[in-house]
């Protein structure tokens, strides 16, 4: 009897020292998943910058990789340089507020041809001619196998005068050249030796 008894107590013992390794082992990967779990959410919000809207609100926006957004901001930078370098109205104040914004985006190659249009008197005869001039972006090609990237665009220009609308084909090529972002340049790239490379005249439409 007890022998039996023994025998009892130590089967007893096995299955509380099994129970409890099953138990240690069950915590184990319990806490092994939270910590799993805790890492990934951690990363996911990494990935993700909250902006201060004015002091009022907050707003999620993805941080993307930069590799990815580099091209668009590339070719977003040409067509704002050349929509602020071309688009031109009859006020001296307009012209050259639009002329040093273009020029935050470019390096002197840009003032140099604003220079030489200037001493043509081109700007002169958009303000006595009540001459309005505005752009039309094609397309923007940039190569960006070599740094830094080489740049060809490719648009329409509309001279518009009171008797009738020229419309010319315009080409420009540059290079880009990676900057520092700052308010006046949020792509952060630099136009380096612009040239107008053609500026034909398309038609004459009267009004």
């Amino acid at each position: 009897m007890e022998f039996k008894t023994l025998r009892n107590i130590e089967n007893s013992f096995r299955q509380i020292r099994l129970y409890a390794i099953v138990f240690a082992l069950l915590c184990i990967g319990v806490t092994g998943y939270a910590v799993w779990q805790s890492y990934c959410f951690a990363e996911l919000q990494r990935q993700k910058v909250y902006v201060l809207d004015n002091g009022k609100s907050l707003m999620l926006a993805l941080a993307q990789d930069a590799s990815i957004n580099r091209p668009v901001e590339a070719r977003e930078h040409v067509r704002r340089f050349h929509e602020l370098f071309f688009t031109l109205a009859p006020d001296k104040d307009a012209i050259e507020s639009n002329m040093k914004r273009a020029f935050n985006l470019a390096d002197k190659s840009a003032f140099d041809y604003y220079k030489d249009l200037s001493e043509k008197g081109y700007y002169n005869r958009i303000i006595s001619g009540n001459v309005q001039q505005r752009i039309e972006i094609d397309s923007v090609a940039c190569n960006f196998d070599n740094y830094p990237y080489a740049v060809r665009t490719y648009a329409i220009q509309f001279i518009i005068r009171s008797s009738n609308v020229t419309k010319r084909n315009l080409v420009t090529s540059c290079y880009l050249v990676n900057s520092v972002r700052s308010d006046n340049n949020p792509q952060g790239f630099n136009i380096e030796k612009f040239n107008v490379v053609a500026n034909n005249d398309i038609e004459i439409m009267e009004r």
